[in-house]
């Protein structure tokens, strides 16, 4: 009887030790598991396929503007020619037309400065209201909102112009500044964010220290909603510097003209009898003029994709 409890023993051991290495090793195994994300080949193939379609068009726009007018039809769109005229082709964008492309350019600066920062300003406000204050019709200006959001920019645009005829401010920076300023998906954004961002004991404790409305929303609720408004403010920002329909139809003077309609102008030049072709101008115009937005967004882009989670998680 002692000698088969003796013979056991080891084997029991054994067994032991053996379990207790094969969950340790399928404890590694699920941590290492957990760690790695799946991966999966459809996901991986749409996002090639997206990666693709957004960055060969850049690459094509690239080194179409280090080419001359004849060497964008001697050459092929993906590969550079056989003279590089990038810095050429850059002094003549600038200087054509007695230098309208720079009138054109402080005139983007111009509405982007007024409009889609008001619009960002109206935005903060407006949210900051609607996410921290109580009063009656709140539900309806939720509705309001929501359903404006729906609305496509260019359903508005002919009674727009209807409404500005009739004022006398069409064919005026005014016309493209004023709709500019109403940014319905950047008020629902800063509401959204400044319901998660801005506690409200916060803001009860800068009023029972004696602060006011103003000074607490200056002091306590705008460095809070900093990333939402990094967000709102690029938003706005792409939003007017690509505008091309309402100065279409608000805008005569080709002095006001932003650089969407500016270029426009200029690629069809090539329709029009006696008009100069000046295609490599236009797609050096294009380049240049999306610098700036690439620059905002790689400058900018730690507060625009915080930003964009707020709300997202909810603790």
């Amino acid at each position: 009887m002692s000698s088969s409890v003796t013979t056991t023993a080891p084997d029991a051991a054994a067994q032991a030790t053996g379990g207790s290495k094969g969950a340790a090793r399928l404890r590694t195994r699920k941590q290492r598991s957990a760690g790695r994300p799946k991966r999966s080949v459809l996901l991986t193939a749409l996002t090639s396929l997206i990666l693709i379609y957004t960055v060969v068009p850049l690459i094509w726009l690239v080194i179409s503007a280090t080419k001359t007018q004849e060497g964008l039809a001697d050459s092929s769109g993906l590969w550079f020619g056989s003279d590089f005229a990038l810095w050429q082709n850059i002094h003549d964008t600038f200087t054509y037309h007695d230098g309208i492309f720079v009138r054109w350019l402080l005139n983007t600066l111009l509405y982007v400065v007024l409009g889609a920062g008001g619009a960002t300003l109206l935005a903060i406000l407006g949210g900051y209201a609607l996410a921290k204050f109580t009063f009656p019709g709140k539900r309806a200006v939720f509705a309001v909102v929501i359903g404006a959001v729906a609305v496509p920019g260019t359903a508005l645009a002919v009674p727009t112009f209807l409404m500005f005829s009739k004022m006398g401010l069409t064919d005026t920076p005014w016309a493209v500044i004023i709709p500019s300023l109403v940014s319905p998906f950047g008020l629902y954004l800063m509401w959204v964010f400044a319901t998660e961002a801005i506690p409200t004991e916060l803001m009860e404790a800068a009023r029972i220290d004696g602060a006011g409305e103003i000074r607490t929303f200056f002091q306590v609720a705008m460095p809070l909603l900093a990333p939402g408004t990094v967000t709102v403010l690029l938003f706005t920002t792409v939003a007017t510097w690509n505008n091309y329909f309402l100065p279409l139809i608000m805008l005569k003077d080709s002095n006001w003209y932003p650089l969407t309609l500016g270029l426009d102008a200029w690629n069809n030049q090539a329709q029009t009898i006696g008009g100069d072709v000046v295609t490599n101008l236009v797609i050096t115009g294009s380049l240049l003029t999306i610098i700036p937005l690439i620059a905002a967004f790689l400058l900018l882009q730690k507060y625009w994709q915080s930003g964009l989670a707020a709300g997202s998680v909810k603790e």
